[in-house]
């Protein structure tokens, strides 16, 4: 399996080293920082689009109707603070909830490089003339990078939030991992929902997607501790995963796991990290193609 993987392992290799100019300014900025940033970035502006154009159209057909007394809010200025502000609330969200809860500052608390890259990068993103849609063409290809960049979020970034935490109470403690996992990597779209920032109207309490039917199903909520998990089981990351691989070695009747965890080697880091970008790839390609593919665009008969 280490020569399948080998391939995803190299092109992290790659796309981690800081690139110029960052590196000029001493800030290990990489390529899946700037391209995830980006890519981040367009899909907010596409968001914000689909959601104008949807409540535009339901503006005119409603006036379009003679008799039709329905109270639509008035559609708003943009603004560039906003816009910046639910770019960085999707990024931050998660991890101002977590911090406290964790007794551990904020990384935007610690510097701003990262928060100031950001908004440059919402910035620049508001300025371009045009942006695609989101469709089968666009999205299918993103689909293998949005599982690097998510697998790098799930098992670099927020495990470390637990793992290397002072307290072993909570250092040593897997539901804490998965827990920090799922609030982090989720809270931050949560709630910009909630307050409905991508909509064109003003800022009003809405009810979240994840509250409404089914809205658990989301693959990006599920996927967060289920990943951090399956990273955490490979390698070893806390007591309580090694004894669990070896437990489940034992059931697959593998003599090294009889006797002591410890005869139950952990995978490497980087080859865990391979193998949970490939899962998250599957995943995201699967709900592009059942979102976007050809069934997806297939028209639905008419009831009559």
């Amino acid at each position: 399996m280490s020569l399948l993987l080998a391939p995803v392992v190299e092109v992290y290799r790659l796309l981690l080293t800081p690139i110029a100019p960052f590196t000029w300014f001493g800030l290990g900025i990489s390529t899946l920082d700037t391209v995830a940033a980006f890519r981040l970035c367009v899909a907010l502006r596409q968001i914000r689009e689909k959601l104008w154009h949807d409540h535009a159209l339901k503006m005119k057909t409603v006036n379009a109707e003679k008799g039709q007394t329905a109270a639509l809010q008035e559609i708003e200025p943009r603004s560039f603070v906003r816009d910046a502000a639910a770019a960085l609330l999707v990024v931050y969200g998660g991890e101002a909830i977590m911090g406290p809860a964790l007794a551990i500052p904020p990384s935007f608390m610690l510097s701003g490089v990262v928060p100031a890259f950001y908004t440059v990068i919402q910035a620049t993103v508001d300025k371009l003339p045009w942006v695609p849609e989101p469709s089968y063409e666009v999205e299918l290809p993103l689909a293998l990078f949005d599982g690097f960049s998510r697998a790098y979020l799930l098992c670099n970034l927020i495990p470390p939030m637990v793992t290397a935490h002072p307290s072993p109470a909570i250092q040593e403690n897997p539901w804490t991992l998965l827990l920090t996992s799922l609030m982090t990597a989720n809270a931050g779209f949560f709630f910009t929902n909630l307050f409905s920032f991508f909509q064109p109207y003003a800022l009003t309490l809405t009810t979240p997607t994840e509250f409404l039917p089914y809205g658990w199903t989301t693959t990006d909520l599920w996927c967060a501790p289920v990943i951090t998990g399956i990273y955490s089981f490979l390698t070893h990351a806390q007591p309580f995963w090694a004894d669990a691989h070896a437990v489940s070695m034992g059931w697959l009747g593998s003599s090294a796991a009889e006797g002591s965890s410890e005869k139950i080697a952990a995978v490497d880091p980087e080859t865990a990290r391979a193998v949970c970008a490939v899962i998250l790839a599957g995943l995201f390609t699967t709900r592009v193609v059942k979102t976007f593919g050809p069934a997806a665009m297939k028209p639905k008969a008419k009831v009559e």
